[in-house]
Parts: structure tokens; C-alpha cells; sequence
């Protein structure tokens, strides 16, 4: 590396389950970080149309042929973007004008089913590659179908070399060491929201990897949700359910930025 850079967490609250709204929140964002000055910008496990927390928090959510369920499911799968799609085309367009390369967490739509992924944008506006998270954790797999190592992935762009993982992968061994046999730079850890437990493993992965590690976490509560799912309705209190925690990492494990919890904002750090 020959040149210091901007490197930032995108921490947002999605339009819950909107896929247009999502991208106009994204596409505002991504337009502000570049202004600032970043060139390398992150968003949370997928933030596009949001992590589906009513896994952990409605009741009767994993009933067989729970109606309820079937709609939160339905409204899902309908504002879930393909990869080659015009959400994906205004995502290229919004990281090109901004300058900036992107990774954004989205549910993958693909024949019928839906996968965790991880997707590479180049300042450009490029599809560089994507990442499918390898084994959904517990609850999850009523949602997404599996991954594989194939997508293991990571990809040039001009400040360095760019990958990333999902969640709990980074408390699986065997894919840790296939990231850090590709020489990461700079690596993305997407979370629904960075608990601590899940910045300590960030930490871990910078100091055992030597890169730096952005990790982006999600902001939701009540008021980011749709009204009219009577699964979600049913989930208690007002939240959040999502509180934000995202950081930025060196490769010696020092916190470089954040975490900053409950609040919408750009975690940024200079790298």
C-alpha cells in the first residue's frame, strides 16, 4: 500500500422491506461519502431491504404454513434484487458518481430462492464479484439457501485488495484462512448489528488477517418498519432491535473508529 485513504461504515436504518425506498436511502449516503472524501464504503448484512429480524422476535415466526409468515416471507422475496437488475444498476451508477467503491449486504434473489450476499461495486460502477454467505446461522435458514466456497471472493480495486465475510463466518476457520491466503487489505465484515462480541471477532480477524477490517452494522427499531405485516406487529416493545456498534479496525487490532451505537451516521476512518 502507497497511499493513505478513506474507509467508512455505512450505519443506516433500511426502509424496511421497500427495495425502492432502500435505494434512495442508500443512494443518499453514497452520495454523502463521497463527498467526504471516501473511497471505500460499506453497508451492514443485508441492508438492502434489511435483515429479517423477525426470526429472533415474532412469535409462531417458524409455524409450518404460518400465514403471517408466508407474507413477511412474500414481501421479501418481491423486494429482493437479482443481481443483474436495475437496483443493482442504480447502485453502479450512485457509487460511480460518488467515486467510491462499494460493498452492499442484500438479500440475492436468484429462480426462487434467496441468498445472503455480499456485492463488490468498483468506482467505476462495475460489478467486480459477490459473496453468498456459506452456511446460514440457525433461524436464518428458513429464509436464505446455502453458498459456497466459490464465492469466496476477493477483488482488486485501486486502494488495494478488497474481500470480506458475513456474520459468522468469521467464526469459521477453515474460510478465515481461505480470506487470508488471498491478501486482504482491506476487509468488510457485514453484521446485522456489531455486538460486542461480534467486534471482538472483528478485532480477532484484523490481527490474525493483518488487514484492516470495516465493520458495519445496521440501525432498526418500530418506526423503520412496514405496518401492515401482522408478524411484525406482533413483535414486542418498540425496539431497537438493531443498534448500530459499527467500527473501524487496523491490522494491530486498535480501533480506528467507533463503535458508535443508536445512531445514524458514517463511521470513518483514514487508512
Amino acid at each position: 500500500m502507497t497511499q493513505k485513504f478513506l474507509a467508512a461504515a455505512a450505519q443506516v436504518a433500511p426502509a424496511f422491506l421497500d427495495l425502492g425506498a432502500c435505494l434512495d436511502i442508500a443512494c443518499r449516503w453514497i452520495e454523502t461519502a463521497g463527498k467526504e472524501g471516501v473511497k471505500v464504503l460499506v453497508f451492514p448484512e443485508t441492508w438492502l431491504p434489511g435483515y429479517p429480524v423477525w426470526l429472533d422476535h415474532s412469535p409462531e415466526a417458524a409455524l409450518w404454513d404460518h400465514q403471517p409468515a408466508k407474507q413477511v416471507f412474500g414481501r421479501l422475496m418481491e423486494n429482493s434484487p437479482t443481481i443483474n437488475s436495475n437496483a443493482m444498476e442504480r447502485l453502479c451508477d450512485s457509487s460511480a458518481q460518488a467515486g467510491l467503491n462499494l460493498v452492499m449486504g442484500i438479500h440475492e434473489r436468484d429462480g426462487n430462492t434467496l441468498y445472503n450476499t455480499m456485492v463488490y461495486i468498483s468506482e467505476e460502477g462495475q460489478v467486480l464479484g459477490k459473496h453468498r454467505k456459506l452456511i446460514p446461522t440457525y433461524t436464518e435458514r428458513l429464509v436464505w439457501g446455502r453458498g459456497d466456497g466459490s464465492t469466496l471472493t476477493v477483488v482488486e480495486i485501486s486502494s488495494g485488495r478488497l474481500g470480506g465475510l458475513v456474520c459468522w463466518e468469521h467464526w469459521m476457520p477453515l474460510a478465515r484462512q481461505a480470506m487470508h491466503d488471498k491478501h486482504e487489505l482491506v476487509h468488510a465484515a457485514l453484521w446485522p448489528a456489531v455486538k460486542e462480541h461480534h467486534q471482538l471477532a472483528s478485532r480477532s480477524y484484523a490481527f490474525e488477517g493483518r488487514c484492516f477490517v470495516i465493520a458495519a452494522g445496521s440501525i432498526l427499531d418500530r418506526s423503520n418498519l412496514p405496518d401492515d405485516l401482522s408478524l411484525l406487529n406482533e413483535m414486542p416493545g418498540e425496539g431497537p432491535w438493531l443498534t448500530g456498534g459499527s467500527m473501524i479496525i487496523g491490522p494491530d487490532a486498535e480501533i480506528l473508529a467507533g463503535p458508535v451505537n443508536n445512531e445514524e451516521t458514517l463511521v470513518i476512518a483514514e487508512i
